[in-house]
């Protein structure tokens, strides 16, 4: 007989609770407090760091660039911003929009052959972004 129990030995009474399974319930009252302004902040700022490093404007460098990716982030993040510019503050969109530009910049600079003015990620929202 062996001494590891089999499956039908355990109970779900038996077993301690997962210390590491999210608590669903206290993720919804958290979140439910946080104001908009807070959430939409930071999903910009999400899209702006995922952009940095597809850019390669990171410590690794070129190690993670993929100006495909890139190019999308920055679009998205530019349609988050016109989407949202009514939503919240100047206090929050400024230096939101500054660094939208620096992004379209350093996606301009990266790229072998740059887009026209105009047609850059995300310039479709934010107008040309000249160098």
């Amino acid at each position: 007989m062996s001494d590891t129990p089999s499956p039908q030995d355990s109970s779900p009474d038996d077993s301690s609770p997962d210390d590491s399974s999210p608590d669903f319930d206290a993720m919804t009252r958290d979140i439910a407090e946080v104001p908009a302004v807070e959430v939409i902040v930071t999903v910009a700022v999400n899209l702006m760091s995922a952009a940095a490093v597809k850019l390669g404007l990171t410590e690794d460098g070129d190690a993670h660039k993929d100006l495909d990716e890139a190019r999308k982030l920055v679009h998205a993040l530019a349609g988050l911003m016109d989407a949202s510019a009514t939503e919240i503050s100047s206090f929050h969109a400024a230096p939101l929009r500054d660094g939208l530009k620096s992004l379209q910049l350093a996606f301009r600079e990266a790229s072998l052959v740059p887009d026209e003015p105009g047609q850059g990620p995300g310039e479709k929202y934010t107008g040309p972004v000249y160098g």
